[in-house]
């Protein structure tokens, strides 16, 4: 009997996934039999990440695109390139996104609009470029990864914490509109993840220790504790899961 969850045969772009999360979600993705399609912006760290995987699960399996995903001509190039040279696209992982830390009152509108047009309006111009595609064929899973600041917020990351928070609202809205077509649009809220990109708050000993007390599991989280549930998302498992944001926050969110 085949598992529900095996993602042998499908086609899946992960976007920001020359490391940290999106990698090791990817990686989690081809584990479960899934032809990967990388991006990222820095061409020489998606080469060697793709280089990396390809060794791993065959180079007939994975794939790598450059491109920025806030470039509505480039990703609707990407998109096409990827269908017609990869296979028609099955999943698609809104992974990409950045941080800047800075006092509201003292965060420049141009880093602002940096960080809300990186983490949500990319996955709306990649989001429904995909879509496009996979509205046709009634059939297609869309992940938005969001955060556990889509529900909470904390000084001095507003703009990250107001397109977190619009990321949910987006999920919703391609639920509203593309569910009656097939699709399946969810998003995954990881909460204070351990990666490379964190090493310094884990080495900030206040601060480790106020996510230590904050979170009822009482650790960090990892990437393959947001690999699983990315994987039964992307799965037929969840056909009928739509419109959900995932925590994946070792309970964060529930206590005060």
């Amino acid at each position: 009997m085949t598992s529900p969850f095996d993602l042998t045969g499908k086609v899946a772009l992960v976007t920001g996934s020359s490391r940290g999360i999106g990698l090791g979600i990817a990686a989690g993705l081809a584990d479960a039999g899934a032809t990967l399609v990388l991006n990222g912006i820095d061409p020489d760290r998606l080469e060697a990440t793709r280089t990396a995987l390809a060794a791993r699960f065959g180079e007939e399996r994975v794939a790598a695109r450059a491109f920025d995903i806030v470039d509505e001509d480039a990703v609707a190039e990407a998109v096409a390139s990827i269908e017609s040279e990869v296979g028609p696209l099955d999943i698609l992982v809104n992974n990409a996104g950045v941080q800047h830390r800075e006092p509201l009152v003292d965060v420049s509108l141009d880093d602002w609009r940096r960080v809300v047009d990186t983490d949500l309006t990319g996955a709306f111009v990649v989001g429904r470029h995909v879509a496009r595609r996979m509205l046709p064929r009634r059939t297609g899973k869309i992940i938005n990864i969001c955060s556990v600041q889509t529900d909470l917020a904390r000084p001095t990351i507003g703009p990250y914490t107001a397109a977190k928070g619009a990321l949910r609202n987006l999920t919703r809205a391609m639920t509203a509109e593309w569910a009656g077509d097939g699709l399946q649009i969810n998003g995954i809220a990881p909460g204070y993840i351990h990666t490379e990109m964190t090493q310094k708050l884990v080495d900030d000993d206040e601060f480790n220790a106020w996510i230590l007390g904050r979170t009822p599991a009482r650790r960090w989280g990892t990437v393959t504790d947001v690999v699983g549930p990315t994987v039964w998302l992307a799965s037929s498992a969840s056909d009928y899961v739509n419109g959900q944001i995932i925590f994946v926050d070792g309970g964060m969110t529930v206590v005060v």
